[in-house]
């Protein structure tokens, strides 16, 4: 991790919009209905080359490979991870983990998709990581953009033990706290290799927070923290090998626009993500629901060594927010922490799934994107001009 030193520096949360030729090969892939492995490492290899250049253009200093190659940030561990099958047709005919509770206050509203299908994972046997492959050549296709564009800093995603509970439900081990073991011994392998290549690694952890109002909403708040303590402590055993300045971790309540009054509160969950071993926690800073909880990281115990990246730009609507605005944001967390210790980034990824019509259409992620790369500007001239 680098800190913002001389200036505000900037980030995101991981996906990209991708290329339709590449949506068709990924979706062809993952439903395993005939794709063309040549034609999808190419048009794979290509799109990280672009998507980390167009990155660097905008004025993002710390770059992905916009997941490019991912059907999901959860699910694409189907083609990596031994003991998953797919669901079928009679468990892809249902939900699998429990509706989100703000839908069902409000059921006018047509909300995001249900986790279904019937070639989505589950966990059908033990786990272990099996393929590395698709991992080496992610990191492969990282490697020669980076190298291309030579950006500030570069990281890479991969999915936390607990999140996968949710997204790759267990049909096998009937007890949680094993399969989420077992999902940490497993993942350690996909971060330590990440880490080897020379990346930050980002570990993806919507369990602390958006799995409090769907996976875990029959729960109390106290047995929900119960769990995303478990999830952590699980975390930083599949981390120990990786120094915490090395690894920053994301937090969020759900990447859709909707009511979203059933999310826990940041203030709640707050002590036990610091708890976490990454040096960074990425969170969001930029929707309704959450702008405001700046004020209490204002009187929170924040560890010294710990880096904030709030999401100063929204990932569910196309608004582009004013540079004015993303300087005024940014602010509000330098005088908690002080300016190097804060990185501006937007709320959640710009394409969680791979699909053909993502919530922020393309061309506006690019306008957001240059509207937080100039707000990072305005701030760091009166943070460091005096």
């Amino acid at each position: 991790m680098k800190y913002s030193t001389g200036r505000i520096l900037t980030t995101h949360v991981g996906s990209l919009p991708r290329p339709t030729e590449l949506l068709v090969q990924i979706k062809a892939q993952f439903d395993g209905s005939g794709h063309d492995p040549e034609e999808l490492a190419k048009l794979c290899s290509q799109a990280v080359k672009d998507v980390v250049a167009s990155q660097v253009e905008a004025g993002i200093d710390a770059v992905s490979d916009g997941e490019m190659g991912k059907q999901s940030y959860t699910q694409y561990v189907k083609h990596r991870l031994n003991g998953l099958g797919e669901r079928g047709e009679e468990a892809g005919s249902r939900a699998l983990i429990g509706v989100n509770q703000d839908y069902l206050d409000h059921p006018d509203y047509k909300g995001a998709p249900i986790n279904r299908g019937a070639t989505l994972p589950i966990c059908t046997g033990p786990v272990s990581y099996g393929d590395h492959e698709p991992l080496q050549s992610d990191l492969a296709n990282f490697k020669a953009a980076v190298d291309a564009s030579n950006p500030h800093d570069a990281f890479l995603n991969s999915a936390s033990p607990g999140v996968l509970t949710k997204f790759v439900p267990d049909a096998f081990y009937g007890d949680e706290d094993r399969y989420v073991e077992d999902l940490s011994q497993a993942m350690a392998e996909e971060y330590e290799a990440i880490h080897a290549a020379g990346f930050v690694l980002q570990i993806d952890c919507p369990d602390m927070a958006s799995a409090r109002h769907n996976q875990y909403q029959d729960m109390s708040e106290g047995e929900f923290l119960k769990i995303a303590e478990r999830n952590v402590e699980a975390l930083n055993h599949a981390t120990r090998n990786i120094p915490p300045a090395a690894m920053r971790m994301h937090i969020c309540w759900g990447n859709y626009e909707g009511p979203h009054t059933h999310d826990i509160a940041l203030a709640a969950i707050l002590p036990i993500c610091m708890k976490a071993r990454p040096q960074a926690l990425l969170f969001e800073g930029a929707n309704p629901r959450h702008e405001h909880e700046w004020e209490d990281l204002a009187v929170a115990q924040i560890p010294e060594d710990k880096i904030l990246i709030p999401g100063v730009i929204d990932s569910t609507s196309n608004f582009v927010e004013h540079p004015r605005l993303v300087a005024q944001r940014i602010r509000n967390y330098t005088d908690i922490v002080g300016r190097e210790r804060v990185i501006a980034g937007s709320d959640c990824g710009f394409s969680t799934f791979a699909g053909p019509s993502p919530q922020v259409a393309p061309s506006i992620v690019w306008a957001k994107f240059r509207s937080l790369a100039e707000g990072a500007a305005m701030a760091s001239d009166a943070l460091w001009s005096g």
